[in-house]
Order: C-alpha cells, then sequence, then structure tokens
C-alpha cells in the first residue's frame, strides 16, 4: 500500500486513527513537518499467527497437564457461562 502524506499536526491530532489504519488496514502515513519528509508510520514486519500455529503452540504448551474429570467438567460450564450474550446495559452518558 502506498504512503499517505499527511502533516505532524495532523497525525497527532488522528494518532489514534492512523495508528488503527496501519494495524486493521495495513495503511502507511509518511509525517510532513515544514514541506519535509520526517517520520513514517507503517505495519511493523510481523507475521500474523494462523490458527494451525496457535493449535500447535496450546498442544505442546498442554502435554504435561493432566486434567481431572472434575477440572474439565468446571472448565466447561465456565465456557458455557462466558459464551452466553450478557444483558444489554443502559446508557452511562448524561448529556
Amino acid at each position: 500500500m502506498e504512503d499517505r502524506a499527511i502533516s505532524v499536526t495532523e497525525a497527532s491530532r488522528n494518532f489514534a486513527d492512523c495508528i488503527n489504519r496501519t494495524r486493521y488496514q495495513g495503511a502507511s502515513f509518511l509525517l510532513i513537518k515544514g514541506g519535509i519528509p520526517v517520520a513514517r508510520i507503517e505495519p511493523a514486519a510481523q507475521k500474523p499467527t494462523r490458527g494451525a500455529e496457535l493449535a500447535f503452540a496450546l498442544r505442546e504448551a498442554l502435554a504435561d497437564v493432566h486434567v481431572g474429570e472434575k477440572e474439565a467438567t468446571s472448565w466447561l460450564h465456565d465456557l458455557e457461562q462466558a459464551r452466553t450474550p450478557m444483558p444489554p446495559q443502559g446508557s452511562t452518558w448524561h448529556f
């Protein structure tokens, strides 16, 4: 993706947006101060983790863990509770 040139002032005012666009959309920004390029915001060169890699790491981490029936049942119960939708909450904002 091509760099989008923005002023340092614009970047500071919209820093969270720039970071979110970089993280989730792969956007890159070239920061300009006084008409001169001074810095760049770009995605880190990090390979995303795939599900298969995560499953392998989990299997390795849990290889020596032995869980009894009581613990397994308790864990399943907790998982089922975590998957139930939370009730809608009222607005806490007051204008």
